[in-house]
Formats: structure tokens, C-alpha cells, sequence
């Protein structure tokens, strides 16, 4: 079965909305208030939260392999004090690669990152057994 990049496997609700929690994390903002703010269930986003924060490093590894794959010129982003602000910035990394290599629109209208990172993960983004473990890569998420 095919899945468009608009949702996640074994997922609810739309990718962008899990991106918009995950990126939330990011900014420092707590399970509750994320899932306040975007109608979720906190008991759902604690469990998106738990599971990224379970494979920060080796996602944020993949997402760098991607954009070193498919970017023509490109950097590795500074690291930003923060495993989930760096998983952000390996993500727009790699979504600037993928859309400046296949272009900004797709079928679905404008590309964006998490159909990205939808796109990189198969879809498995938050699924079991995703990513492949990249060896001496550990997790760090400590945030101020």
C-alpha cells in the first residue's frame, strides 16, 4: 500500500500536524500545551515526543545523508545547542536538497519540509525499526 506524503504510517492525524508538535518540542514548549494548542489529545503528542526523543541523532543522521545525496552544493548546519533544534535544521537541509534538486511543487501543491521528512522515512517516520542505526550515533536532548 502506497501512502501519499501527507501522513505518516500507523498515524492519525496529517504529518504536518505532527511536525508542527515536533517543532513545537523544538521551540521548548511542553506535551500539554502542544496538544492544546493543536487540538490533540497531550497523551498523543507525549507519545510522539517520547518516541523522537528515543532516535533524535540517528534521524537527524539520516536527514544529512539524504541532503548529501541528493544536494548538488551543500553545508551541514551549525549545530544549534539542541538535538531538536538541530533535527530541525538537518531537516531544512535536506528539504532545500530534495526541492532544489526535484523542484518546489509536486503533485500535492508546494513541497514542504515534513513531506520531506515524510518522503525521506518511507513514511515511518515514527514507526519501530526506523532509522537504520548508524553506529556511534547517540542521543543527546538535552535543551535549555
Amino acid at each position: 500500500m502506497l501512502l501519499p506524503v501527507t501522513v505518516l504510517l500507523r498515524r492519525g492525524y496529517a504529518a504536518e500536524v505532527v511536525g508542527a508538535a515536533l517543532a513545537a518540542r523544538a521551540r521548548g514548549s511542553g506535551h500539554r500545551v502542544i496538544g492544546q494548542a493543536l487540538g490533540v489529545p497531550a497523551a498523543t503528542v507525549r507519545g510522539w515526543l517520547r518516541v523522537m526523543t528515543a532516535r533524535l541523532a540517528q534521524v537527524r543522521a539520516s536527514l544529512l545523508q539524504v541532503a548529501a545525496r541528493a544536494g548538488v552544493e551543500w553545508t551541514v548546519p551549525k549545530a544549534q545547542g539542541c538535538s531538536w533544534r538541530d533535527l530541525l535544521a538537518a531537516l531544512a537541509a535536506a528539504s532545500e536538497a530534495v526541492t532544489g534538486r526535484f523542484g518546489r511543487f509536486g503533485v500535492l501543491g508546494p513541497v514542504t519540509d515534513w513531506q520531506v521528512a515524510v518522503a525521506c522515512s518511507g513514511g515511518r517516520l515514527l514507526a519501530p525499526g526506523w532509522p537504520p542505526a548508524f553506529p556511534g550515533v547517540g542521543a543527546n536532548t538535552s535543551c535549555p
